[in-house]
């Protein structure tokens, strides 16, 4: 290494740093308030489906948001809007334990700051010196692609996935009768687990061929629906509840790095926040859906055994609908290589 690289380094790693050290703290915020929906339930009598219901909309507005702060993050870069992300994320954390209504706990504060979001429309030079396409015109050429839709449905799994077991794997540990430690405990591997499994597949991503990447996402799916029924079928041991969070955690998210790259090799990367943000908005909604549905169906039974088995059919679809997707230009960016 030169000297003169050095500098370059060391900035890089800094904002590496910088980025993973926000998305800890925000995704650590969020990922553990599956903990505290038994102690809200007690606190506000609200029940685990209307207060599900409230964590599921979390999920929603936060993919709700993610076209609008993508676009604004393309062309004025990202700092301004990770502030107002971060500074929404404390004042909601801070303001939950003092709602007692379910329409207090969705803290629909995100609506307003999308509106603001989607009314910047600043513009930022493409490489190359050619012009960037429109925010709406990109978006028009993305959904005429079906890859971009089949990779859509199948992150639309992984947040249904993701979202479920953030939000009620507590209940879960809870209702195979385990101790709250162990509910603590699954959520930790789970967490740790998918540095392991997002790091590893961060590193793949950048030296795998597109099809690798496209058979590597299925094999995460098929992964995790073959995890989830050797679970409902093995005994409900702390042993084999901690297993199951390690796996779990090496899948959790470990779908993000091919799925943004598969975007990034699709579109290129002038609209690319914008429209992972699409994706992402799939993702969220499957993540609604997951959060809410595992509150409503343990209300009815008093179990979770319908979520498991649905997870396991999405889990199977996913795997199979990235078999057909395919790498392929624009036609407006064909028009503009010709």
């Amino acid at each position: 290494m030169t000297d003169s690289s050095r500098p370059v380094r060391f900035a890089l790693w800094l904002v590496l740093l910088a980025a993973a050290g926000m998305f800890a703290l925000t995704m650590g915020t969020r990922q553990t308030m599956g903990l505290f929906l038994g102690s809200l339930n007690t606190a506000t009598g609200l029940g685990i489906g209307s207060i599900s219901l409230a964590f599921a909309f979390g999920q929603l507005w936060w993919g709700l948001t993610q076209p609008f702060a993508g676009a604004v993050a393309d062309r004025i870069g990202t700092g301004r809007v990770l502030l107002l992300g971060c500074a929404l994320v404390a004042l909601g954390t801070f303001i939950t334990p003092y709602m007692t209504t379910t329409v207090g706990l969705i803290v629909l504060l995100a609506l307003p700051a999308a509106l603001v979001l989607k009314g910047n429309s600043a513009q930022a030079a493409a490489p190359g010196g050619q012009k960037n396409l429109t925010v709406r015109k990109a978006l028009r050429e993305a959904l005429q692609l079906p890859s971009f839709w089949l990779l859509a449905g199948g992150f639309f799994v992984c947040g249904f996935h993701v979202a479920f077991l953030a939000t009620h794997l507590p209940g879960v540990v809870a209702s195979c009768g385990l101790s709250p430690q162990v509910a603590a405990w699954a959520l930790a591997l789970l967490g740790l687990f998918n540095i392991v499994g997002s790091v590893g597949i961060g590193w793949a991503v950048g030296r795998w061929r597109m099809k690798s990447l496209l058979s590597l996402l299925s094999l995460i799916y098929a992964l995790r629906g073959l995890a989830v029924l050797l679970f409902v079928l093995a005994p409900k041991t702390e042993f084999v509840m901690l297993a199951f969070a390690a796996v779990m955690g090496v899948t959790f998210l470990s779908t993000v790095p091919p799925t943004a790259g598969l975007v990034a090799k699709f579109f290129g990367p002038a609209n690319m926040a914008m429209l992972f943000g699409v994706v992402m908005l799939t993702h969220q909604v499957g993540g609604f859906l997951g959060a809410w549905l595992g509150g409503k169906v343990f209300e009815a039974n008093g179990n979770y055994n319908w979520i498991w088995y649905i997870d396991i059919v999405l889990a199977v679809g996913a795997a199979l609908i990235h078999l057909p997707i395919r790498e392929a230009k624009l036609p407006a960016r064909k028009a503009a290589n010709a």
